[in-house]
C-alpha cells in the first residue's frame, strides 16, 4: 500500500515535466466527444473544476494534503462522467417540421415543430430551426421541458425579406443533462422547400372588398361604365355577400336553392406587363425593392383583369428577357404568373428596352394593353422609353407606369431653405421638371402615364385599368 502511494506521488511529481502530454490528456476526451457525439462542456461544469484547482493551490502551502486534492480529484471526474451518461442519446427524440408551401414576403407565416421524446424521463430542450438570414422566426429559439414519452407541437411565425425559393433541412435540438454539466447538440434532417410569393393577401382582401361593395377602403374608384352594364355572364350559387337584386327568382324555384346572376362587362381583351428588372428597380421604398412593389401591383391587377374576363401576360426583362408568360385567361393564368416571378429580383445591368419590345412584337400581335412600370433617372433612358412605347400607340394602348424617387420628392420642401439644402433642392426640382416635361412628351403621343411613388402603386393601377375599360379605349 505504501510503494502504491509512494508511485503515485512520484508519477504526480513527474506530470509537471511533461506538460504537453498533460494537456493532451485533458484535451483529447473534449476533443472526441465534441467531434463524435457533439457533446460539449457546459458552465456548471466549470465552476466544479475550480474546486479541485483550488485544492491543488493549496498543496503549495501545506503539501501533505495531496491526497485529499486526489479523492477531490477522483470524486470530480467520477460525478462528470455519470453525469455525461445521462444526455439522451440521438434516437430517444426526434423532430418533425408542419407548414405550408407558399410563403408572402414580408407576411407572417405559421410553423409547427414537432418533438417526440421517446425516452422515460424529462428533459429540458432548447429549439431552433434551419433558417438562412433571409427568413427571421419569431422568437428565434423556443425552450422547454419534454414530459417522458411524449409528442409536444411547438409554434412560431416565420417573416421572409425577401422573395426566392429557400430549403429549410434540418431541425436543431440542444438538451443538458441531469445536473446540467454537459450539453449535446441534435441535428435531425428534415427538408421543406419554402416558395416566397409577392403579398399575396391583398387579393383575397380585394375580393371581399368587392363582393360587399367596399373597395373604396383600399382607395379603389367606383367607375362608371358606358354601355353594357349588365352583360349577362353565368348563374351561380347565392352567397350571404350578394345583392338580392340581382336573384334569379324562376331558376331559384326551379333548382329549390337560392341562386344569383353573374353580370361582365366586355371581355377577350388582353393586358401584358412589361416589368424591368434592371439597376433603375434595385432602389428601396418601405422596406421593399421597386421591383417588389411593382410585381405586388401586377399580381392585384392581373387577379382584377382575370376576373373581368380579360387575358393576362408578362414580360420580365433586363439586358435579357428573362421569363414571358403568354396572355391567358382563367383563374389558373394568376398561378403562372406567380411561378413566373417570385423568384426574379432586379439586377445591376442596363435594362434593353430595343430586346423587350422586340419580343412583344414578336409574340403578341393583338392589340393589348401594354404596362410598362420602370423609373426614369436619366436622358437615354427616357429617349428609349418614348421612342418604344410611341411606336406601339397604333398596335396597341400603351400605359407608362413611372415609379418616384422619395430622395427627389422630399428634397424639395415647401418652407424656405438656405445654405446647402438649398442648392439641393434647386437640383431636385430640375430633375422633377424633366420628369414632367417626359410625362407631358408621352401624353402628346397617345402613351397614357401614371407617375406614383412605389408603395402606393396598386390602387391608382386598378383604377386607371377601371377607366379604359369604362371608356372602351381597349
Amino acid at each position: 500500500m505504501t510503494d502504491a502511494f509512494s508511485w503515485i506521488v512520484d508519477s504526480a511529481a513527474q506530470l509537471p515535466g511533461w506538460p504537453w502530454m498533460l494537456l493532451a490528456v485533458l484535451i483529447l476526451p473534449l476533443a472526441t466527444l465534441a467531434w463524435r457525439l457533439q457533446t460539449y462542456p457546459h458552465l456548471p461544469l466549470g465552476f466544479l473544476l475550480l474546486t479541485p484547482c483550488l485544492l491543488s493551490l493549496g498543496l503549495l502551502v501545506a503539501p501533505e494534503g495531496f491526497l485529499l486534492v486526489a479523492v477531490v480529484d477522483l470524486l470530480v471526474v467520477a460525478i462528470a462522467v455519470a453525469d455525461l451518461l445521462s444526455l439522451p442519446r440521438r434516437a430517444a427524440l426526434a423532430a418533425e417540421r408542419d407548414t405550408q408551401r407558399i410563403v408572402s414576403v414580408q407576411q407572417r407565416h405559421p410553423v409547427a415543430l414537432t418533438i417526440t421524446n421517446r425516452a422515460g424521463r424529462s428533459w429540458r430542450v432548447e429549439i431552433r430551426d434551419d433558417l438562412p438570414r433571409e427568413l427571421i422566426a419569431e422568437p428565434p429559439e423556443l425552450i422547454r421541458r419534454l414530459p417522458p414519452r411524449s409528442r409536444t407541437t411547438l409554434h412560431y411565425d416565420l417573416r421572409a425579406l425577401r422573395r426566392g425559393s429557400f430549403r429549410l433541412d434540418s431541425v436543431y435540438l440542444r438538451v443538458r443533462s441531469r445536473w446540467g454539466l454537459w450539453q449535446r447538440y441534435l441535428t435531425y434532417p428534415h427538408a421543406t422547400l419554402l416558395h416566397v410569393y409577392p403579398d399575396v393577401r391583398q387579393v383575397g382582401e380585394y375580393a371581399l372588398l368587392a363582393r360587399t361593395n367596399r373597395l373604396s377602403l383600399m382607395g379603389v374608384r367606383r367607375t362608371r361604365k358606358v354601355g353594357h352594364d349588365h352583360d349577362f355572364e353565368r348563374l351561380r350559387d347565392y352567397t350571404p355577400d350578394d345583392n338580392y337584386k340581382h336573384i334569379d327568382w324562376r331558376t331559384t324555384a326551379r333548382r329549390n336553392k337560392l341562386t344569383v346572376k353573374d353580370f361582365q362587362t366586355s371581355q377577350s381583351q388582353r393586358v401584358l406587363f412589361l416589368l424591368d428588372c434592371g439597376r433603375m428597380m434595385t432602389n428601396q421604398s418601405a422596406g421593399l425593392s421597386l421591383l417588389d412593389h411593382a410585381l405586388n401591383a401586377m399580381l392585384m391587377l392581373s387577379y382584377v383583369a382575370l376576373q373581368q374576363g380579360d387575358a393576362v401576360g408578362l414580360v420580365c426583362f433586363s439586358d435579357r428577357i428573362h421569363s414571358y408568360v403568354p396572355p391567358r385567361s382563367g383563374r389558373a393564368q394568376i398561378n403562372k404568373l406567380l411561378h413566373a416571378c417570385f423568384n426574379r429580383f432586379p439586377q445591376l445591368v442596363e435594362s434593353r428596352y430595343d430586346r423587350a419590345f422586340v419580343h412583344l412584337s414578336a409574340h403578341c400581335r393583338k392589340r393589348a394593353l401594354v404596362i410598362l412600370v420602370t423609373q426614369v433617372i436619366d436622358r437615354v433612358n427616357a429617349e428609349q422609353i418614348e421612342r418604344y412605347l410611341s411606336s406601339l400607340a397604333g398596335r396597341h394602348l400603351p400605359l407608362a407606369v413611372l415609379l418616384r424617387d422619395h430622395a427627389l420628392f422630399d428634397a424639395v420642401p415647401a418652407s424656405p431653405l438656405q445654405g446647402a439644402a438649398l442648392y439641393r433642392a434647386a437640383a431636385a426640382a430640375h430633375i422633377l421638371n424633366w420628369r414632367h416635361e417626359v410625362l407631358v412628351a408621352l401624353q402628346h403621343q397617345g402613351v397614357l402615364s401614371l407617375d406614383v411613388f412605389p408603395e402606393a402603386i396598386t390602387a391608382p393601377l386598378i383604377n386607371r385599368y377601371l377607366e379604359i375599360k369604362a371608356r372602351h379605349l381597349l
